[in-house]
């Protein structure tokens, strides 16, 4: 069709929006409109979200700083300023990662996201992985292997168990895998896993390390470099305290020799704008300076869950994370209820396990923004005022 009938058709197309515009043998035909829904009655009313405090595993809640970054004017992906928006994020992860690798990058989606990233430019059909469940997200990366193809095996404990670096190394030898997959910070169970050794293990066999530390990132040291991990991934939603949906990740030379990127679609350019003032006031603070005050706010939180009489689901201190907190489930109580009477009476969010998890823990987060004295007091209150006030089985 020549240009000119194409702009023409355009024109009287957006003249007519309450018509319907095709063409016949004898030209355009204008007809009545074929729209019959109307538009949803919820669409015409202004948005409403209520204000509520994120003390779960995430999202937490968001400082005025990054909201405010978020809401800056839309630039062009492309643009050269967004190159360099681009470039300070990389830099900004290098940072909070601990590494030099030249690729390092935020991706769009959340941290589900880099995982699957991770997965899919490494693993081949037929090919070998170690995968460690002692949580929901070992279970997840095992499923996503499956489904390409890999010959999954893992290593498993009960929510709160940690692999010791000689169960790793036995497993390592036994099935010679290209990838093993390890959590870092296990939001589902509340527990932080050691990770000195566990790279340098990985490379006696030949192996790639791929660590999950969305929940864990800025609130427990991780050194990627140091620590010899191949893969490293995050999400912008806990302690760096983003909005959700971009998902900071990381890979080593090593890795690099079997990756394949490309360009894929338009980025999220105010998600990123978010995650650079995240990224910003990270470094400002200083890692080692997050790090002890997270656990310093999980300690004060900790010893006050014990004096309501609550038992900490991972028995040592050293293995908790700091900015998930798991509580045993008190006995007597039904767990929906006492989370439903905080939301209702407190406008607070906690939330139960996750996965495997689900029965045995209530969550507790306090990370990034929301990592204070006095949201902690704040959660021991409304925690205790729960349990005075739900009903307790005689049990």
């Amino acid at each position: 069709m020549p240009r000119s009938v194409l702009s023409r058709c355009a024109r009287l197309t957006q003249q007519v929006p309450l018509e319907s515009v095709r063409s016949t043998k004898h030209g355009v035909h204008r007809g009545m409109s074929s729209v019959t829904i109307p538009p949803p009655a919820c669409m015409l009313r202004p948005l409403e979200v209520p204000f509520r405090y994120l003390f779960g595993p995430g999202p937490s809640n968001v400082p005025p700083r990054i909201l405010a970054a978020g809401g800056r004017p839309i630039i062009g992906h492309m643009h050269s300023e967004m190159f360099g928006i681009m470039n300070d994020i990389k830099k900004g992860i290098q940072y909070a990662f601990q590494t030099s690798n030249n690729m390092t990058l935020a991706m769009s989606g959340s941290g589900h996201t880099a995982m699957e990233c991770a997965v899919f430019n490494i693993v081949e059909p037929g090919e070998s992985v170690l995968v460690a469940i002692n949580g929901i997200w070992g279970e997840r990366v095992a499923e996503i292997a499956e489904r390409m193809g890999a010959k999954v095996h893992t290593l498993f404990k009960t929510p709160g168990g940690h692999f010791t670096n000689a169960e790793i190394e036995q497993a390592l030898a036994k099935h010679k895998p290209v990838l093993f997959f390890l959590t870092h910070g296990e939001s589902s169970a509340g527990l932080v896993h050691p990770m000195d050794g566990v790279g340098d293990i990985c490379h006696k066999y030949n192996c790639l390390l791929l660590v999950d530390s969305v929940a864990s990132l800025g609130a427990a040291p991780l050194l990627m470099d140091q620590q010899n991990i191949d893969i490293l991934y995050t999400g912008s939603q806990k302690a760096l305290n983003a909005p959700p949906g971009t998902a900071p990740v990381s890979f080593s030379e090593r890795y690099l020799t079997k990756l394949c990127f490309r360009y894929h679609h338009t980025g999220p350019v105010s998600g990123f704008f978010a995650l650079r003032e995240s990224l910003a006031i990270l470094a400002e603070m200083g890692l080692e300076n997050s790090w002890s005050h997270h656990t310093e706010i999980a300690e004060y939180l900790w010893k006050g869950l014990e004096d309501l009489g609550l038992k900490l689901f991972i028995k040592d201190k050293d293995l908790r994370l700091p900015s998930v907190t798991t509580i045993a489930i008190p006995e007597g109580y039904d767990w929906k209820e006492l989370l439903a009477y905080i939301m209702k009476h407190h406008r607070i969010e906690f939330t139960g396990g996750l996965g495997p998890s689900v029965g045995m823990v209530l969550r507790i987060g306090l990370m990034g923004y929301n990592c204070n004295k006095a949201n902690a007091a704040m959660a021991l209150a409304a925690l205790e005022d729960a349990l005075k006030q739900c009903r307790k089985s005689k049990a």
